[in-house]
């Protein structure tokens, strides 16, 4: 089933805390336009070169706000990754509340493949949530997780991992000789979990890229 472009671009304004107005005078437009696209259907559909600026600037595919299915044509040679709709904290700890993916990111399939060799139904874009993990990462950002290298790939690095029923993100180090592992927040103001067996250690995915909006 097609997505409905409304909703699309309403649900990508508020992962990424834009604004209608902003968008409508990024398109040239007066700063209702969009809003009265989104909650009063008006126009019917965006114009070509309107779609073409929206999707490049949130990083979708043409068809998403409306475009014919040619419109993807100009993605040959990417790769999409979904969003899942959860947020991984970097704090006390998200709780996924559903974890079917629907927007995506696009990557370029050769930049991919030097990160990771995993298909891209093992890739997932996550939301950060908290400050736990700063500099490192910010609350907000979007982490690239490779679901497929973990279990017995785990090693020095930064994870997403299930505890209980939240998701966090974490660095983990693992000590050579005993086996035994360190999860860090690389916010001194956080305390560490040290001495914890691998074992124990429910990891969802390796945190392999991260993007952030600059304010």
């Amino acid at each position: 089933m097609v997505p409905d472009p409304r909703t699309v671009l309403e649900g990508l304004c508020a992962e990424r805390g834009d604004d209608f107005a902003s968008l409508s005078r990024m398109l040239g437009r007066n700063s209702a336009y969009i809003q009265q696209f989104v909650r009063r259907g008006v126009p019917r559909r965006l114009k070509e070169e309107e779609r073409r600026k929206l999707a490049r600037y949130f990083g979708i595919s043409e068809a998403l706000l409306g475009g014919p299915a040619e419109a993807e044509a100009p993605t040959a040679g990417l790769v999409s990754v979904v969003r899942t709709p959860v947020h991984a904290s970097a704090g006390p700890g998200a709780i996924p509340d559903d974890e079917t993916g629907k927007p995506y990111f696009a990557f370029e399939s050769r930049w991919l493949k030097g990160l990771t060799s995993s298909p891209s139904d093992k890739l997932s874009i996550i939301r950060v949530e908290g400050d736990s993990m700063a500099p490192t990462l910010n609350s907000g950002d979007d982490i690239l997780v490779d679901l497929g290298d973990c279990g017995d790939r785990l090693r020095d690095g930064i994870y997403v991992l299930r505890v209980d029923d939240a998701l966090v993100v974490k660095r983990i180090a693992i000590n050579p000789i005993r086996r035994r592992v360190t999860v860090q927040s690389d916010n001194p103001a956080y305390p560490d979990w040290p001495d914890c067996e691998i074992r124990s250690i429910n990891c969802v995915g390796r945190v392999i890229w991260a993007g952030r909006k600059l304010v």
